[in-house]
């Protein structure tokens, strides 16, 4: 079992970064392969960026390539997304997720979900 804390969200301008941080809690964050998605008001969640459990393999939504980075800090038991150049369509709710297994962009496949950070990109 693991528990995802996200925070980082926030006002920006259009062009702007943040970054946002999703905290686990637990000795297996290791393990887990680790996911974004956001959902924007009356649309559905959609994936953002992935990360295998070593670091080594990420994968990313192509409306944030170039823009996005997925990171983690297994030694902190903490997953990053640094989101520059951001764009009014970027504002959404953003969550991080965590799974046994490979990475995907589904998220029907990750079993355990933060409570959400609200990003909104001012234009």
């Amino acid at each position: 079992q693991v528990q995802l804390i996200e925070s980082g969200g926030g006002l920006v301008q259009t062009g702007g970064s943040l970054r946002l941080s999703c905290a686990a809690s637990g000795r297996t964050f290791s393990m887990y392969t680790m996911g974004w998605f956001h959902q924007a008001p009356g649309k559905e969640r959609e994936f953002v960026a992935a990360i295998s459990w070593s670091g080594e393999r990420t994968y990313y939504a192509d409306s944030v390539k170039g823009r996005f980075t997925i990171s983690r800090d297994n030694a902190k038991n903490t997953l990053y997304l640094q989101m520059n150049s951001l764009k009014p369509e970027d504002t959404a709710v953003y969550y991080c997720a965590a799974r046994r297994g490979p990475p995907t962009g589904r998220g029907t496949e990750y079993e355990h979900w933060g409570q959400g950070t609200q990003v909104t990109v001012s234009s």
